[in-house]
């Protein structure tokens, strides 16, 4: 069990739900040491409390805890073990949580590098985009020995409220991926009851009030649908980080040998966005193919 009064936690990667994590966890009375690329969005943490760090080494230097939460693979592999990076700089003893969306192969590749090291590695995603983390009730799927699991769980109840172990390093991942491919489908279904509602000539705020809490319900549904309505399209979760969590999952899928045409179509309907400059805006921008 990590007890409070000795732990210093680090946090790499304030974005939209980053920085919210990171905030729970001050609430919570933790030092947290912050880093991003772009200072300025960690501003408004550093003037609660949080400490900024110059580099990654820094904070393995510093924290015993440390969150990591940034864009692409390619940024995770650079965190973890590029010449500043956390596996070579952590100290003994360090427990690495690894919350962006990533692939099952690098957690374990990871946790690997960790055990050698005799820190603790945990890929740790999760599901709620920003108002689940500005609420703190976030899903997180975590991969990792259970021993490490229990260690940290206190921690992750600061921000999430459905969190369960899924077995070694890479199940977390893997389970994100089947949050994504569920996600990926229904993001279509929820966009096209919308067209189809418009041109019905029907009132959309009363059709998602009909159909949010029946057979049809769905946290897209309940919680994007009337962004689309009412034209927000402003990220929740980037379009681009969506696309590149489905070629994760689309990647895996071949290597087991199956077949997902739903997911490879909603992959090809983002991907048409994205060409168009949608690549920053919210999932639920799906909508304006229609439009």
């Amino acid at each position: 069990m990590i007890q409070q009064d000795n732990t210093v936690i680090g946090f790499i990667g304030i974005g939209v739900m980053g920085k919210s994590i990171a905030r729970h966890l001050l609430t919570a009375g933790y030092p947290v040491i912050v880093y991003t690329r772009t200072k300025t969005k960690a501003e408004e943490l550093i003037e609660q409390g949080a400490k900024w760090a110059q580099t990654t080494k820094e904070i393995a230097q510093s924290a015993n805890v440390i969150f990591t939460m940034v864009g692409l693979p390619t940024d995770v592999e650079e965190v973890y073990f590029g010449e500043n990076g956390l596996i070579p700089n952590a100290n003994n003893d360090t427990y690495l949580i690894d919350m962006t969306t990533s692939t099952p192969s690098l957690a374990a590749k990871i946790y690997q590098a960790a055990e050698e090291r005799g820190l603790h590695a945990l890929d740790a995603p999760v599901s709620g985009g920003d108002i689940g983390a500005r609420d703190g009730k976030l899903s997180i799927m975590v991969g990792g020995e259970a021993a490490d699991f229990s260690a940290v769980e206190p921690l992750l109840q600061h921000f999430g409220t459905n969190i369960v172990y899924q077995g070694p390093a890479g199940a977390g991942q893997h389970t994100k991926m089947c949050n994504q491919i569920t996600i990926a489908s229904n993001m279509i279904g929820v966009c096209e009851a919308l067209v189809y509602a418009k041109n019905a000539g029907l009132d959309a705020e009363k059709v998602l009030k009909s159909i949010s809490t029946g057979a049809a319900g769905s946290w897209s549904l309940s919680n994007l649908g009337p962004r689309m309505v009412n034209g927000d399209f402003e990220p929740g979760f980037y379009i681009k980080h969506f696309i590149k969590d489905m070629k994760i999952a689309l990647a895996e899928a071949e290597v087991m040998g199956i077949k997902l045409p739903g997911l490879t179509l909603a992959k090809s309907l983002y991907q048409q966005l994205a060409d168009e400059g949608e690549e920053n805006s919210g999932t639920q921008a799906l909508y304006k193919y229609w439009n």
